[in-house]
């Protein structure tokens, strides 16, 4: 099967609902699809309340097909951490293929991607609405992604 590089770099969140009893720590887990074996996690940030700030980037490595079909999600899910159990804020679940075209239109066509000297190509960045349940929390993610071969 042939795969290819997703890099995706966590900038921030804002808006966030926030608890008015204690100081809100959020952090987010990164997953393909919900798949819990294909999942990272940023640090808990404690000092953006609302407004976390995480500037988190992590590469994983996908299917050509991810970037085919609509089927296969980027998961991101957002957690208030907690004394007794974290608590999920919301979450922004977007398909593989929307974000990769998304990227085309940007350039116009398909650029070559990590083509810096230091293997550093420009990437997207990109905000969608954190839901909760079916409906939109008012919160915003901020994050930037780009595909590699």
């Amino acid at each position: 099967m042939e795969c290819r590089k997703f890099e995706i770099t966590l900038v921030s969140a804002r808006n966030l609902e926030v608890r008015e009893t204690h100081k809100m720590k959020v952090y987010a887990k990164i997953s393909i699809a919900g798949d819990p074996n294909m999942e990272k996690r940023t640090p808990v940030d404690k000092k953006g309340r609302a407004n976390p700030a995480w500037n988190f980037t992590t590469i994983c490595i996908i299917g050509k097909q991810a970037v085919e079909h609509d089927g296969v999600l980027l998961v991101i899910t957002l957690y208030c951490s907690r004394t007794f159990g974290d608590q999920c804020i919301g979450e922004v679940c977007v398909s593989f293929k929307e974000l990769f075209n998304r990227e085309r239109t940007l350039w116009g066509r398909l650029r070559t991607p990590f083509s810096s000297p230091k293997g550093v190509g420009v990437g997207k960045t990109v905000n969608y609405p954190v839901k909760n349940g079916g409906s939109n929390s008012g919160g915003v993610l901020k994050f930037s992604y780009r595909f590699g071969k």
